[in-house]
């Protein structure tokens, strides 16, 4: 595998992690976010990943194929929205309810680690790399 295919890969999984952390900061941002109608509550969004695999002639036999992932969308959780009966709220319905979206805190914050730990990983391919390119030029000057 060359080593413009491994900076593919490594980048390419970086910025899913990148998209993956601001879906959990707008998350994580709307906890709060009230509104007057069930309809109108934020809803949790999250990103949909594909591994798109590379066969071309020259790698097919000898097993190097690649792939990286490419973000296919950024989708809505779907949940309904939760009521608390606060009548005194500026946006609360003739019934004194108002309306909060479904959003686990703990859920994003373990999102949160996850893909901060996969950001940091392809960071740690990115050096080795950088790492192995800079032993293969020194072996040239010798």
């Amino acid at each position: 595998m060359a080593f413009d295919s491994i900076y593919q890969i490594a980048g390419s999984a970086m910025n899913a992690q990148t998209v993956r952390l601001n879906t959990v900061a707008s998350n994580l941002a709307n906890v709060d976010s009230a509104a007057g109608a069930a309809k109108d509550v934020y809803q949790a969004r999250k990103p949909v990943f594909a591994a798109v695999y590379e066969n071309n002639e020259l790698s097919r036999g000898v097993g190097m194929g690649g792939a990286h992932v490419q973000v296919m969308d950024v989708v809505t959780a779907g949940r309904e929205a939760k009521t608390r009966h606060e009548p005194d709220h500026p946006l609360a319905d003739r019934a004194g309810n108002v309306y909060y979206p479904d959003i686990s805190e703990i859920e994003e914050m373990t999102d949160m680690m996850s893909a901060t730990r996969s950001f940091e990983t392809g960071v740690e391919v990115l050096n080795r790399i950088k790492s192995m390119q800079q032993g293969l030029l020194k072996l040239g000057e010798a």
